[in-house]
């Protein structure tokens, strides 16, 4: 059994503070590249033809599905990490931040293979055709290989995450980020080369994310170990273990956007090109919510890792109570804006309609959205990741098409944004309260159920496995089994954005 190690940052100080400074940092650098993503849909539709919008957002849509199998290892990544760390067992949080980047890059390799082979087949599906269909299907053909550079960017701002520095983790989005706002008009425009040149942007800051990433792990805080085949075999398992259900978790949202997409296509281009405005704008305007789910899965991970489930309890209620206030806010700025984004995009009355429709009524369902999206953190670092997939894929697969079936019939367009939010809001009430009920069974004494959301352990004997992989995937003592050392100092210089003092 390997040293112990110092104390994880999250297992003292206030929740809420470490809710907020990880979320708000996450935030700043999601918005930031969410913002581009915004600016490069703005480029586009100046190219004065909404046939070219609305092929960008075709194209999002099906690389929504690959980018979803990526989140999916990276949350792998903070689970795993953040409990070693919990417990206090730095060299095999190591190696295990290895093996997840690893496996994260040779797993986005193979599902952007896939889509790359067919992605002109799912195009028709989505229902794009003529000019949109190939122009989404040539910006395919540069983005879909990038996707590993982005893999093992995702993972590694998740282990930085993980380990609690909230700056790092968020330079490695702002990085990429700034990359692409000055690439984006260069190539579009400086080069003449339209969407390609978006395209291109794309790619490039996705290199830029892998190299930030791994920079930060290895030379600031050497949390990672020399690669090792036989390490990453061995760990394949317990990675999986979170990484197979949370990413079914994470493809159920564009599968539902697959849904509404192919919805919102039977009234036009302009509809269309009204959508993916609705959709830059929704993660835009709630980046912040992206980011406190990532934000608290290594508080959470940690504090399970040290066996404190009251804290984990109140990271719960401050995430929840952090998700309604960004809400209401947010909700306000976007009802106000909502005519003046249409109007900047030039979009004509159909897609005009679907963003005052989002603006000013659907995105007050990211209460409940968010309540998900908190809930699903709590399942997949407490060893639950299949309640994750459930909830999101009865939201997807079962809410969203009765839905749709109610309300585009009277409001036309507009119908399939409000379907969308009352699909959330049926399923984030349902999760968050199983996420209250899960806590409490855990404060009571009970342990993760074995099966796919437990890693089981591996053979004994295996090189670098210093720590039982079932204590690694979040199998501890009781609550009150309380380890050594809580209270003490892990070295950190007192901010949670920080890097420890070396």
């Amino acid at each position: 059994m390997s040293a112990r190690g110092p104390q994880g940052r999250f297992v003292t100080g206030s929740t809420m503070r470490h809710v907020a400074v990880m979320t708000m940092a996450g935030s700043l650098g999601l918005t930031f590249m969410f913002l581009v993503d915004f600016v490069t849909l703005f480029y586009v539709s100046l190219l004065g033809d909404e046939r070219l919008t609305s092929a960008v957002g075709y194209a999002w849509t099906i690389q929504f599905f690959t980018v979803s199998v990526g989140i999916g290892f990276a949350i792998a990544a903070t689970a795993t990490v953040s409990r070693a760390l919990g417990a206090r067992r730095r060299e095999d949080a190591r190696r295990l931040a290895t093996s997840s980047l690893s496996i994260a890059v040779a797993g986005m390799a193979l599902t952007a293979g896939a889509a790359l082979a067919f992605r002109r087949e799912l195009l028709a599906l989505l229902g794009a055709e003529g000019m949109a269909a190939q122009a989404a299907a040539d910006f395919l053909s540069v983005t879909l290989p990038s996707l590993p550079l982005m893999a093992a960017g995702m993972a590694g701002g998740s282990i930085l995450r993980a380990q609690g520095d909230a700056r790092r983790s968020m330079m490695v989005t702002l990085g990429a980020g700034l990359a692409a706002m000055v690439l984006d008009p260069l190539f579009i425009f400086g080069f003449d080369m339209g969407v390609q040149g978006a395209a291109w942007a794309m790619a490039l800051s996705r290199a830029v994310t892998t190299v930030l990433a791994l920079r930060f792990l290895a030379r600031v805080h050497d949390l990672l170990a020399p690669f090792d085949l036989r390490a990453a075999l061995g760990d394949l398992r317990p990675v999986l273990a979170v990484a197979l259900p949370a990413s079914l978790t994470q493809l159920s949202t564009p599968f539902g956007n697959f849904l509404f997409t192919g919805a919102i296509a039977q009234f036009g281009d302009s509809a269309v090109a009204g959508w993916s405005v609705v959709s830059r704008m929704t993660v835009l305007a709630f980046g912040g919510i992206f980011a406190l789910s990532g934000a608290i899965g290594g508080i959470i991970g940690q504090n399970y890792g040290a066996g404190r489930l009251d804290r984990v309890r109140s990271t719960l209620r401050d995430a929840l109570i952090f998700n309604a206030g960004y809400v209401a806010a947010v909700w306000a700025v976007l009802a106000l804006s909502a005519p003046h984004l249409a109007a900047a995009f030039s979009l004509s009355e159909d897609g005009a309609r679907v963003v005052a429709a989002f603006g000013r009524i659907a995105a007050g369902g990211f209460l409940f959205a968010g309540a998900l999206f908190v809930a699903n953190s709590a399942f997949n670092n407490l060893g639950r990741p299949m309640w994750s997939a459930l909830f999101n894929w009865s939201r997807d697969a079962i809410a969203a098409p009765v839905m749709l079936a109610l309300f585009v019939g009277p409001f036309m367009a507009p119908g399939v944004v409000y379907a969308q939010a009352a699909a959330g809001v049926l399923a984030g009430i349902a999760a968050a309260a199983a996420a209250w009920r899960l806590v409490g069974r855990l404060e009571a004494g009970a342990r993760p159920a074995a099966g796919w959301g437990a890693a089981p352990p591996t053979p004994s004997g295996r090189a670098g496995a210093s720590m039982p992989v079932a204590e690694a995937a979040g199998v501890h003592p009781s609550a009150g089994d309380e380890p050594d050392g809580v209270g003490g100092a892990d070295g950190a210089d007192g901010a949670d954005g920080g890097a420890p003092r070396r």
